[in-house]
């Protein structure tokens, strides 16, 4: 791999280039990262899923990033679709973010404890009541829609997550991109144009311009580029 920014190199490891986050978290909330893929022409997904556009170095900057997080934050369609299931960071909890209360609470992610569910006040489902008396634990923030910003701080005074990484799906990156609540955008560009169409890196939501600084950009012997964001504030 070679880096190009900061300081050029040309024998960068992700180890080095990722081994911490970019800055210190907020106060009251999570440092709260976003780690994605997506083709050149900006679709996250190929057929549904994004392990097409991945790579092994990819792979690796993903679970690099995860160590370094408390808890991984992703959408319920995305935690099914690709089978997401307990993490291998001791200690580290799944947040599944669902405005709908529906969730596969017999999953494997769910029985192992490391599941929680992050949904709105007044949601209220089957799947939800089995949820709670099966104990897993349910953050709820926001009444109509999920309020990320109260169940990030949430995460904060319950759990002690001071880095949160969040995966997706493109809604759920659309309204963490709404509420201004990204610090960190970990974007890998897969060298190869998909068409179709597929989901941008953000979907629904106000639009919104935010500013970032490229920190640090690493490309490897296949062409993908890995770049780490700041958000500027």
């Amino acid at each position: 791999m070679r880096r190009v920014l900061p300081e050029p190199s040309c024998d960068a490891t992700v180890e080095s280039a990722y081994s911490a986050v970019l800055g210190e978290p907020p106060a009251d909330r999570p440092w709260v990262l976003l780690c994605m893929v997506s083709s050149l022409d900006g679709s996250t997904v190929v057929d549904g899923a994004s392990g097409a556009l991945s790579s092994p170095n990819d792979s690796a900057v993903l679970l690099g990033l995860r160590r370094l997080a408390d808890v991984v934050l992703v959408g319920a369609g995305t935690a099914a679709g690709e089978g997401y299931g307990p993490p291998a960071t001791p200690g580290q909890r799944i947040a599944v973010v669902t405005r709908s209360g529906h969730v596969d609470v017999d999953s494997e992610l769910f029985r192992s404890g490391a599941g929680l569910i992050v949904t709105t006040e007044t949601t209220e489902t089957t799947e939800l009541a089995a949820a709670e008396a099966a104990g897993v634990d349910i953050v709820r923030a926001g009444r109509e829609e999920v309020d990320l910003d109260v169940a990030l701080r949430e995460l904060r005074r319950r759990f002690g997550a001071t880095v949160v990484q969040a995966e997706g799906g493109p809604a759920l990156n659309g309204a963490l991109a709404a509420a201004d609540l990204i610090d960190e955008l970990d974007l890998t560009t897969s060298p190869g144009i998909v068409g179709g169409r597929g989901p941008r890196l953000t979907r629904d939501g106000a639009d919104v311009t935010s500013a970032f600084e490229l920190v640090q950009l690493v490309v490897d012997d296949d062409q993908f580029l890995f770049q780490r964001w700041r958000r500027r504030r």
